[in-house]
């Protein structure tokens, strides 16, 4: 199963860029993930962008009001929709400062929220690699995850 994480806007901030950088190279040795930046704008056209970057995928909506799961739950999901054989690519969408449409939340399979904390897309971006990174040393057997 492949990841694709669709975000509206280019990280801006050193600490964004580096640590997005940082991640996608460690994902590398289990199989990569995909980042795919749209064109940043109001909510309306930036959620019409990332569910178009999204078609085909299983779409994993990131929001403060959506479900949160601890690590293990959450590589526990993964792991179904990967067992299911299904689902061959997950996107997981970021939306840019006005946050997502409610369509595009309705569109989505499931909503997922990093903290029930509102966060700035960039910071979002890099606690979802690093939790796509853990959720790929779990199933690997590494030993970065400590319960």
């Amino acid at each position: 199963m492949r990841f694709r994480i669709v975000v509206a806007g280019k990280p801006a901030l050193n600490y964004a860029k580096t640590a997005v950088a940082d991640y996608l190279k460690r994902m590398v040795r289990h199989g990569g993930c995909e980042l795919v930046m749209v064109k940043a704008g109001d909510s309306a056209s930036v959620s019409a962008r990332l569910l178009e970057a999204s078609q085909g995928c299983h779409r994993i909506a990131l929001d403060e009001r959506g479900e949160a799961p601890d690590t293990r739950s959450l590589a526990g999901k993964m792991e179904a929709l990967e067992m299911n054989g299904e689902v061959k690519t997950v996107a997981f969408l970021i939306g840019a400062a006005d946050g997502h449409t409610p369509e595009l939340r309705n569109a989505c399979d499931m909503v997922l929220a990093l903290s029930k904390l509102t966060m700035q897309h960039e910071l979002a971006l890099i606690v979802l690699l690093e939790q796509l990174y853990r959720l790929a040393c779990i199933k690997s057997g590494s030993p970065y995850h400590r319960d």
